[in-house]
């Protein structure tokens, strides 16, 4: 068997043999080192900047609120209930404010943008996290009806878009952060339902909104998460939508998939998520904290081991791939057509 040592001295020997072999393999090491040195550079005066984050009840939100707290920002956090804002608030610094936000609703929206105004005066808002977002209802496409499409595209898309235009002039005054939570589903569609397209939605709407800030000096980031154990990716709730999205079908629907199609669907759902979805959400508010604290932020911050390994990479090859591995991942209706 061949060692480790033999393996590296013959590397090295066929570089030292190929000159334009080893001027490449340098200047891939030079680049490497490079880009690491530069991603590594932050900004500094944490205690001086306002950062307002949506969706802070649970989840990502709720803990990069915490976070960024200990670092010093003065942040601000946007809640959908009041228990959530309470308990944020017992866990925090007095430096963090908490205000009941519903991404859904503009007036709602302008509300928080003038509480957040009033905040910061003249110094402007140094980042915005858009992280509110719902994932039900789920599910094969056919079982859907347009509100559910609407449902999840006001929380994940309409109320970004609507947010940032509101939050736009306060983050030009400080040449701020826009952090806008996507997820790997906006590369892959993988599931029926309003949830990936609003995460497409997202990547595009960031991508254009990243080149028109440009001129201002506002950074764009996308955070794509991979599956991670929040209330987003709860398995309670996405199987109790699931049987209210069946209970309706009409019987002749129902036929075409079949008796045990439901229960099959649900299972083999809940085995590829369990074995997915990581509990270390700090993978996803790390990233959130470096695009607001890098003095260089990434364009796209791939979140979780599936994610950087697995589905971004998926996403790039041809489309027979990914559909067989959602193919292997759910059941086939009964009338499914084979070949």
């Amino acid at each position: 068997m061949v060692s480790l040592g033999e393996l590296l001295n013959g590397f090295v020997e066929v570089l030292l043999s190929n000159l334009a072999l080893t001027c490449v393999f340098l200047l891939g090491c030079f680049l490497a080192l490079r880009w690491y040195i530069r991603d590594s550079y932050r900004v500094g005066g944490f205690t001086q900047k306002h950062v307002f984050i949506t969706g802070c009840d649970s989840g990502f939100g709720n803990l990069l609120a915490r976070q960024l707290d200990r670092k010093g920002f003065k942040v601000i956090a946007g809640c959908l209930t009041e228990k959530g804002a309470s308990d944020l608030a017992a866990v925090t610094s007095p430096r963090l404010k908490t205000l009941l936000l519903d991404v859904t609703d503009s007036a709602s929206i302008r509300s928080a943008a003038e509480f957040v105004s009033r905040e910061v005066g003249q110094q402007g808002l140094w980042g915005l996290v858009n992280n509110a977002g719902r994932s039900v209802p789920v599910g094969p496409t056919e079982w859907m009806v347009l509100e559910d499409f609407t449902k999840v595209l006001d929380v994940n898309l309409i109320g970004v878009i609507d947010v940032t235009l509101q939050f736009l002039p306060l983050l030009k005054k400080a040449k701020g952060r826009v952090v806008n939570v996507a997820s790997i589903l906006g590369r892959l569609s993988l599931i029926g339902g309003g949830y990936c397209l609003s995460k497409w939605g997202v990547e595009a709407f960031s991508d254009s909104l990243r080149r028109d800030m440009h001129h201002f000096g506002i950074k764009v980031s996308i955070i794509e998460p991979g599956f991670f154990k929040t209330a987003v990716t709860s398995l309670d709730l996405i199987e109790a939508d699931l049987k209210r999205l069946w209970t309706r079908l009409p019987e002749n629907v129902k036929d075409s998939y079949g008796a045990t199609y439901l229960n099959d669907y649900m299972r083999m759902q809940g085995f590829s998520m369990n074995i997915l979805r990581s509990p270390d959400i700090s993978k996803v508010t790390w990233c959130m904290e470096h695009a607001l604290t890098a003095q260089y932020p990434r364009t796209r911050y791939g979140a979780g081991w599936d994610a950087k390994f697995f589905w971004i990479p998926l996403s790039y090859l041809p489309s027979f791939v990914s559909d067989f591995v959602v193919n292997v991942l759910l059941p086939s209706p009964k009338d499914a057509i084979t070949g």
